[in-house]
């Protein structure tokens, strides 16, 4: 069971994966890499148990460990898990919620979720306008989980999108974390190098990653992370003919970029009205 997508919750797929992998139907995958739904920012219609619409941020993070320790039981000794995940703020409207912006409802109804819960609820720890730290949340709650926590890397857009807000910057950049199962696991680091300055020779990669934002082909959508972001992760993290995981593959860039790099994949996807809309 490989190139193909598992509809249905990953946390109901994965077990299933994980099931078949263990009597032998499939092999184990070398590596995971994965967007999942970013907390509060979007809502799946009909689907009352998503991730991403849980009533606190640690609730949310509590879910996605539980994932991704689904995705730890299902990877070779030596694989890795790489994960893209974006940040939220704590904005308190009590007894109504946040008035959701302006704006076409033409590509994706999904971004402007019906119930917000960071935005309706009262939450302890959190002031109005703190950013929470979500992505720093999920490493070291993977990191307790049993994952070796070996490196943040720092995608940074050059061509972000754009904030209407007046007291702070911009945000212009995501974190990618690599996390491995083991204390060894397999990571080639020559196939990511780049070149030297002068083009005459290559160098090792450094951790801020350069990639512009891209509406998607089909959905015009500018959420979806762009292949280029994840082939090194893919040519670092496994080889040819190896498999690549993604719980969250939604319109499928990982599955492209995986085909085309001489792997193979599998993915997990909620609802397959919809595309990748992190």
């Amino acid at each position: 069971m490989i190139d193909t997508t598992l509809y249905g919750d990953c946390r109901h797929t994965l077990t299933n994966l994980r099931g078949n992998i263990t009597t032998g139907v499939t092999d184990k995958p070398r590596m995971c890499v994965t967007s999942p739904p970013y907390y509060g920012l979007r809502n799946y219609k009909g689907s009352d148990k998503q991730i991403g619409l849980e009533q606190s941020p640690e609730e949310y993070i509590k879910e996605l460990v539980n994932v991704f320790g689904l995705v730890r039981d299902c990877l070779t000794d030596d694989g890795t898990l790489w994960v893209n995940i974006g940040d939220s703020y704590y904005n308190y409207r009590g007894g109504k919620g946040q008035a959701l912006p302006q704006q076409s409802l033409t590509n994706s109804a999904q971004d402007l979720p019906v119930v917000n819960p960071r935005r309706g609820n009262k939450l302890q720890g959190y002031k109005e306008k703190d950013l929470i730290g979500i992505p720093w949340m999920l490493a070291f709650a993977l990191r307790a989980d049993g994952w070796y926590l070996r490196q943040d890397i720092i995608w940074s857009k050059p061509n972000p999108m754009p904030e209407s807000v007046r007291d702070r910057c911009t945000k212009a950049h995501e974190y990618i974390f690599l996390l491995s199962k083991n204390q060894n696991y397999y990571f080639d680091v020559n196939s990511i190098k780049v070149p030297t300055v002068d083009g005459k020779d290559l160098k090792r990669r450094k951790t801020v990653w350069e990639y512009k934002i891209r509406p998607h082909r089909s959905t015009g959508h500018h959420a979806t992370y762009p292949g280029e972001l994840i082939e090194p992760c893919i040519m670092a993290g496994s080889e040819r003919g190896d498999t690549v995981l993604d719980p969250f593959i939604g319109s499928g860039t990982t599955a492209s970029v995986a085909t085309a790099l001489g792997r193979h994949y599998i993915g997990c996807e909620l609802c397959g009205e919809y595309g990748n809309t992190h």
